[in-house]
């Protein structure tokens, strides 16, 4: 076993909260988005992210994460934002049941982006929002925060790779991008050169809710749940490209939602 991968097994098998796509992800979203930005858009990023260790898209896209340790009490409040479940097979989303007090990622981001739109609020409010929309548009896009089953996105399902115990959720937050790589820089290149159809960056108040459908969807149809509770290299080769689809519409669809609000 390569040290690289003891690393991956290692970080898995410990307590840890359930970040989608890990930081190696969401960068790769933060910088296929980046490369999508309008000149414009481009530059009323750097204006509301001005300030940041890294003013971009991927240098803030773990922050919503990182809330835990940076600022609990608002960490507290945001952290039912980060999924949504679907409380049937069929995923349809339907709010006072699977999204009651809008504490959930669909109406979660489309607030974040009302508020990023809305020039009247302070730079400060509207550079949060950013931030969350940068995370939130990633986690929408990992199938097990849209999950439908009663299992805490996968977080429940166990699972053995290679000798090791670990649990769905986990295995699609790191082993599977962590397979092939681990440079987001080139893996966002690498897949920013692939063409995104003009109908999958439609933009409106309910793309949130397509996403999160579309998500959902994926695992039944992806077969994302074994059977047996056991992976091997095929099981991770074989979703790693589902993986890395789901990626590209995040990056797509964010650089879309801001071309559009900040004209």
């Amino acid at each position: 076993m390569s040290p690289r991968l003891a690393h991956i097994l290692v970080a898995l098998l410990c307590p840890a909260l359930a970040l989608a796509w890990g930081q190696h992800g969401h960068r790769i979203v933060g910088e296929i988005a980046q490369q999508r930005l309008t000149p414009r858009a481009s530059a009323a990023v750097a204006g509301l992210l001005a300030g940041e260790r890294e003013p971009t898209l991927a240098g803030v896209s773990n922050w919503a994460d990182a809330l835990r340790w940076r600022d609990p009490e608002l960490f507290q409040r945001s952290k039912r934002w980060h999924f949504v479940n679907f409380h049937d097979r069929d995923c349809h989303y339907v709010p006072a049941r699977d999204c009651p007090h809008g504490d959930c990622i669909v109406a979660a981001t489309q607030e974040q982006l009302r508020v990023l739109a809305d020039t009247r609020l302070p730079r400060e409010q509207r550079a949060q929002a950013l931030k969350f929309v940068v995370h939130f548009i990633g986690d929408i896009h990992q199938p097990l925060h849209a999950g439908n089953r009663d299992d805490r996105g996968g977080n429940e399902y166990q699972i053995r790779y290679r000798g090791h115990g670990t649990n769905l959720h986990k295995v699609w937050d790191g082993l599977i991008l962590g397979q092939a790589g681990f440079d987001p820089e080139d893996d966002a290149q690498r897949l920013a050169k692939t063409q995104v159809a003009a109908a999958e960056l439609r933009t409106d108040a309910r793309a949130p809710e397509r996403w999160a459908r579309e998500s959902c969807l994926a695992i039944d149809a992806n077969a994302i749940y074994p059977p047996s509770h056991r992976i091997d290299r095929a099981y991770l080769g074989v979703h790693r490209s589902l993986a890395e689809q789901r990626l590209l519409l995040a990056g797509a669809r964010l650089a879309a939602e801001l071309n559009a609000i900040l004209k």
